[in-house]
């Protein structure tokens, strides 16, 4: 049972990433390449597709992915969230540039995750890559963001600066590393005689755009929950079964599950390799050949009908504020544009 939940939990990703921490700090995050290399910060060519276009889950949605936002949703709201902070910061007299939105998508639209909800599903990529992302997502782009300053924090975030951790060895024998945010305090009243914005220019942005701090995970965890109650599904353990045997067939023994092929096929390095190929493309045909994805696909939708029907009100409300918080952030957008 554990091992189920862990799976679960895994393939349940979460596509957004957060800015407002990155600003906080003045920090940017390890990267791989820098947005002055010459290519686009944002190349929309690599984002997501909202539903696969090939594989086994060509065309396949599942039923509660109508209340997950989707990752051109959620880079709306951030871009949008950023530029009305930079334009805060500029009646404070600041010119700040913040990270652009979009630039490091993940590999799928949604919390769904349904390209890899059952293991590999695309041949054409498993025969090129193995069980490893595509090369375009490996990739990280990196924007450099200045170190803020501590009034410049305060007036972004309506608190002070957070305390950089102690370096390893720093701290005295038996004395705790400090934690990134340790310390931190409500901002100063005013800046220059200007009254700060209650949650700093960000909170200001979240109540123009009408951004509520919702419970963002609700979604995400009724689609654990509903992926782990079909794993447990008789007709779901039969096909898995069939699955299993099927590879056995091919002489890759011992696989109880996709998400053990998935285990065994990903390498250290992230270079796909003959053998992990080999798998990937062997675990494909035979998901096809038992028709595995296809069934599992329609006993957890029937599960996530289910739970659509007993949380009907709560879907209902984060649907229509999430449609109320991209709407707002594309009028934003337009009249920034003009």
């Amino acid at each position: 049972m554990k091992n189920i939940k862990r799976i679960a939990t895994a393939v349940a990703l979460t596509a957004s990433a957060l800015l407002v921490s990155a600003c906080s700090s003045g920090t940017t995050a390890d990267t791989t390449k820098n947005a002055a290399d010459g290519r686009p910060i944002v190349n929309k060519e690599n984002w997501p597709e909202k539903i696969p276009t090939r594989g086994l889950t060509k065309d396949l949605t599942l039923p509660l992915e109508a209340y997950m936002a989707s990752y051109e949703e959620q880079v709306t709201v951030e871009q949008a969230a950023s530029d009305l902070q930079q334009s805060c910061m500029k009646d404070y007299g600041i010119d700040l540039t913040l990270p652009r939105a979009g630039a490091n998508p993940p590999p799928s639209d949604n919390d769904a995750n349904i390209e890899r909800r059952y293991g590999l599903t695309d041949r054409a990529d498993a025969e090129k890559y193995g069980y490893e992302l595509p090369p375009a997502l490996q990739e990280h782009t990196r924007q450099t963001l200045r170190d803020l300053s501590g009034a410049e924090v305060e007036i972004l975030t309506g608190h002070t600066k957070p305390e950089p951790p102690k370096a390893p060895g720093a701290a005295s024998a038996g004395e705790p590393v400090a934690a990134p945010n340790q310390g931190v305090k409500p901002a100063r009243a005013e800046y220059n005689g200007k009254k700060l914005k209650t949650g700093g220019c960000v909170g200001w942005s979240k109540e123009q755009l009408g951004v509520q701090d919702t419970d963002p995970a609700f979604v995400a965890q009724l689609a654990g929950d509903s992926l782990e109650q079909s794993m447990q599904d008789d007709e779901v353990i039969k096909a898995v079964a069939a699955w299993s045997s099927c590879m056995d067939g091919k002489g890759h023994t011992g696989l109880a599950d996709p998400y053990k092929a998935m285990d065994q096929g990903v390498t250290i390095d992230g270079k796909p390799t003959t053998e992990s190929i080999a798998l990937a493309v062997d675990d494909i045909d035979c998901k096809t050949q038992t028709d595995l994805v296809k069934i599992w696909f329609g006993v957890e939708s029937a599960i996530q009908n289910k739970q659509i029907a007993d949380n009907k009100s709560r879907l209902t409300g984060i649907k229509g504020q999430h449609g109320k918080e991209v709407a707002a952030a594309r009028r934003q957008m337009t009249a920034s544009a003009q």
